[in-house]
């Protein structure tokens, strides 16, 4: 049943964390793992290829919405029924793939969100919950949708879903575009709890106070 389901992984600068977060996968018997190398630096790519991953490429960063993007086009042209993704700093834990596959298949849902504040399984950072009430504001507001957790790296689709998902952006509001899809679409999803891994490495990376204001400011744009 696993290789019905491919696994979508953004990766820019990744190399020393990668190849962890591949053996986690494996050990967990998923093997159909999508690797989108968005204008990396480093080895993250040959790495990622050397382990039997799918790489693809961008020649240049275009941001983690467009390789969402890129991910989830190629994983349905290989004939994909669910698609995961999620992030390769090591932020999630290959278990809560299990939770995830399994809820998509007994609800019947067409979107299932791992959400990290839940029952807060993980140590969440206060600047990554603070962060995330605003976004979680800025989602409501926009789309009308309220959930725990707007901006979730770890989500799964099934494939009939990921069919209509084009991404206007490019960076990381494809997070709340994403639920302005699902109310476009009339689609059915839910949130289960996730365990969220926080290292300094980690915190370095993805959303800050500056990349969360100007991502707001680009949505009410966007909705105008």
């Amino acid at each position: 049943m696993s290789d019905l389901l491919f696994i979508v992984i953004p990766a820019k600068d990744e190399a020393p964390r990668l190849a962890a977060v591949i053996g986690e996968l494996r050990s967990h018997g998923y093997h159909q793992i999508i690797v989108v190398d968005d204008g990396s630096k480093d080895d993250t790519g040959s790495l990622a290829h050397g382990l039997g991953c799918t790489v693809l490429r961008h020649a240049l960063n275009m941001g983690s919405g467009a390789a969402t993007q890129t991910g989830i086009e190629y994983a349905l042209s290989m004939g994909a029924a669910y698609i995961l993704t999620m992030d390769a700093d090591g932020q999630h834990a290959s278990e809560d793939i299990d939770h995830l596959f399994e809820a998509i298949q007994q609800h019947e849902v067409d979107v299932v969100i791992g959400s990290r504040f839940m029952d807060l399984k993980g140590k969440v950072p206060f600047s990554r919950r603070f962060f995330n009430l605003v976004a979680n504001w800025v989602t409501w507001a926009i789309t009308g949708v309220h959930v725990t957790d707007s901006q979730s790296g770890m989500k799964i689709m099934k494939a009939d879903f990921a069919q209509g998902v084009e991404f206007h952006f490019n960076g990381f509001e494809f997070c709340t575009e994403l639920f302005h899809i699902l109310k476009r679409n009339e689609a059915s999803y839910m949130e289960i709890p996730i365990r969220a891994i926080y290292t300094p490495e980690s915190m370095q990376k993805g959303q800050s106070f500056w990349v969360g204001l100007k991502m707001f400011f680009r949505l009410i744009l966007w909705k105008r």
